[in-house]
């Protein structure tokens, strides 16, 4: 891996869990406001969850294979 693949990764990794904080901070404010559609809910956690398993994907692919 090249010094500017890890560093597009690192930012992609900023970026995704960015995107994961704020839609935490949006789905405990629908759940609070106490009018919260719950479809809407289901679907911010669902895409919450994805990026979840993009954000491992990505940490896997910075952290190198090693051989025990």
């Amino acid at each position: 891996m090249t010094r500017q693949d890890n560093r597009e990764l690192r930012e992609e990794l900023v970026r995704l869990r960015a995107e994961h904080r704020k839609l935490d901070e949006e789905i405990a404010a629908l759940e609070t406001s106490g009018v919260a559609d719950q479809l809407v809910i289901r679907r911010l956690k669902k895409r919450k969850l994805v990026l979840k398993d993009l954000i491992t994907s990505v940490e896997d692919r910075l952290t190198p294979d090693i051989i025990a």
